[in-house]
């Protein structure tokens, strides 16, 4: 029986996190990335060194593949749209990732198919709308781990920020006082078939998520609603594949949707060793129209920490790395990148939880003692 060949546009650690899954379901995975020490470099069948928004060399990939998806979104929307009309397979849809690319675009789309989102504009609208201080103000394009993203606290923040955007298009949203931050993920394949895993409980420390927690303690209201969001979203856009949907949950317990990623996302990095199919796998049997399967835990829960770099060096870390790993019920991952700098995300780690005896909060800052302290 021939393999399946999958294409992957981004060649990061959410692509070289599929290598198990691809060995579990008989696939060769093909990297379109820019870099030989890119982390899916090592694990790929084969790879197309090529910025990710060079659409020719995703040409060279498509003959290659059967199908072609995404670990990020840092395409050529416009230039990939010419290839899917002559045939290149795109999954998800190139149509299912056009209303989400730019966060305003994305914030008017959900606001039109009814889910509830924060009161937003653009800056150039701003100066006429009712929003008091604070306010967050995010790049419409290209911003991930807290990149992009500014809470501003007055005027004078705010014209000091603009006088280093350079005229980069923003949004701007009011900032929610939020009990809680939350995320799913969703995964939909071509029969229309809809699976979610559990709601976690993200903390994220100056837009950067620390830690995650799955599964959240939350009222099984809440979780019901954030399915019921998740489902109608990838139902709307008609999604071939996975998707990450980032919730805040209000004081008065309302959900509003803060961001949507359309691919594998930080916050179920846990699936890994939680559960028998993991968002990778989950991500792969969704674009080779397979069965999506089971997405429950195979234990209480689970804490997972990013680790995140506090230093410009190149360093492997490997006694802080040790150190963690000697900890029960707990599995390190260590992307490979050769470079630190502060805030790239290293590694991550995930602790099980067997017993509810300690708090997942305790787990957390034990994990994050060993990588930041001693420093």
């Amino acid at each position: 029986m021939n393999k399946k060949r999958v294409g992957v546009i981004g060649g990061g650690q959410l692509a070289w996190m599929m290598a198990t899954a691809t060995e579990k379901l008989g696939i060769d995975l093909l990297i379109q990335t820019p870099h030989k020490d890119d982390p899916a470099v090592a694990i790929a069948h084969e790879v197309i060194f090529a910025p990710i928004e060079d659409a020719k060399a995703t040409q060279q990939l498509a003959e290659k593949c059967d199908v072609i998806t995404f670990e990020n979104e840092f395409i050529d929307l416009e230039a990939l749209e010419k290839l899917e009309s002559h045939g290149v397979n795109f999954r998800p849809k190139l149509s299912a990732l056009s209303p989400l690319l730019d966060k305003y675009q994305q914030r008017n789309y959900l606001k039109s198919i009814n889910i509830p989102v924060p009161k937003f504009t653009t800056l150039e609208r701003s100066s006429s709308s009712k929003f008091d201080f604070p306010l967050v103000i995010k790049a419409r394009r290209h911003g991930y781990d807290g990149q992009g993203t500014f809470i501003i606290k007055n005027s004078e923040e705010l014209n000091n920020l603009l006088k280093k955007v350079n005229n980069i298009p923003l949004m701007v949203e009011e900032h929610i006082s939020f009990e809680r931050e939350l995320a799913i993920m969703v995964a939909r394949n071509t029969k229309g078939e809809i699976v979610t895993y559990p709601v976690v409980e993200t903390y994220q420390k100056e837009q950067v998520c620390h830690w995650v927690i799955a599964p959240a303690n939350i009222s099984e209201t809440i979780q019901l609603e954030a399915k019921k969001i998740a489902g109608h979203l990838v139902s709307h856009l008609d999604v071939v594949g996975i998707f990450g949907i980032e919730f805040f949950l209000t004081a008065e317990g309302k959900l509003l949707v803060n961001e949507i990623a359309p691919r594998t996302h930080n916050s179920g990095h846990y699936t890994l060793d939680t559960c028998d199919i993991s968002q990778f796998e989950m991500q792969l049997r969704a674009v080779t129209n397979q069965p999506l399967g089971s997405t429950e835990l195979n234990c209480l829960g689970a804490v997972m920490v990013n680790l995140l770099g506090y230093e410009n060096s190149h360093h492997d870390y490997q006694i802080k790395r040790q150190k963690m790993a000697n900890l029960s019920n707990t599995y390190v991952h260590w992307y490979g990148k050769m470079e630190s700098r502060p805030g790239r995300k290293l590694g991550h780690v995930t602790r099980l939880i067997h017993d509810n005896k300690i708090a997942p909060e305790s787990m957390a800052k034990e994990i994050e003692s060993i990588w930041y302290g001693d420093n």
